[in-house]
């Protein structure tokens, strides 16, 4: 009985373990567009675009080189389809969201000087800014600006918090930043719709530099991780093999009760 026992158990866990994990699929996406924008020191950079710079900095405001934010977009069709392949269309779920930066160093008196500090991340509703050609040398009029980002671009009754994070300092090396799931940043990923995310200072100290689209390696990347939606007959199969890891545990336990009388 012993052996009849302990082979429902193991058929049990087995089965548990085979229909009730979810393997999670991954796909990596990195922006079409992305853009830093500063007033710069005095404000006369308040309306100069820097969207082919090699790198996107956040800075917080009053530092002596001024206030800095970024913005990246993603096209997130590709990652829709991948999943839609693997899972079947509307078959699968989001699991995370991570926002990957690789740190750069700082060669450009246009920065502030880097420096750990917090920072946050939003969910822009407007995803119609126009990334431009300035750098960070040659800055242009031809994109997105400190002007144009706060004027039309921010829209603080619609954007959406994706959470505030902790930047430790350095000029390299990868940084990782998982992201809140708020409900736009969901529809965006499962329609397969483009994303528009702004970085921005959360306190007085923050200078982060990070490698743009525009670099030659270390580019920003979002990595999404999806997981299937268990179908109703998993479903019963899971309850199924819980029900069957329950009632050996009674039996079990029933059995070693009457030992003892």
């Amino acid at each position: 009985m012993k052996f009849v026992f302990k082979v429902a158990l193991g058929a049990a866990v087995a089965l548990i373990t085979a229909v009730c994990a979810a393997q999670p699929a991954s796909f990596t996406v990195v922006p079409n567009a992305d853009a830093f924008v500063t007033p710069g020191a005095s404000g006369s950079l308040s309306s100069s675009n820097f969207g082919a710079a090699g790198s996107l900095a956040i800075a917080a405001p009053g530092l002596p080189e001024g206030e800095f934010q970024s913005v990246l977009r993603f096209d997130l069709s590709a990652a829709a389809n991948s999943f839609n392949s693997q899972f079947g269309a509307g078959q699968w779920t989001i699991q995370s969201v991570m926002l990957q930066l690789t740190s750069s160093p700082h060669n450009n008196a246009i920065f502030n000087n880097i420096a750990a500090g917090q920072f946050g991340v939003s969910l822009m509703q407007n995803n119609l800014w126009v990334e431009g050609t300035g750098t960070g040398g040659l800055p242009s009029s031809d994109g997105i600006s400190f002007d144009s980002l706060q004027s039309t671009y921010i829209n603080n009754a619609n954007d959406q918090a994706l959470g505030t994070f902790g930047f430790p300092g350095g000029s390299s090396g990868q940084n990782s930043y998982q992201l809140t799931l708020a409900s736009g940043l969901q529809s965006d990923v499962t329609s397969g719709g483009v994303l528009s995310l702004r970085l921005f200072a959360a306190d007085n100290a923050v200078s982060y530099l990070f490698t743009s689209r525009s670099g030659s390696s270390g580019k920003p990347d979002l990595l999404v991780q999806a997981v299937a939606v268990p179908e109703p007959s998993t479903i019963t199969l899971c309850a199924l093999a819980l029900g069957l890891l329950c009632l050996v545990q009674f039996v079990r336990r029933s059995k070693g009760g009457k030992s003892h009388r």
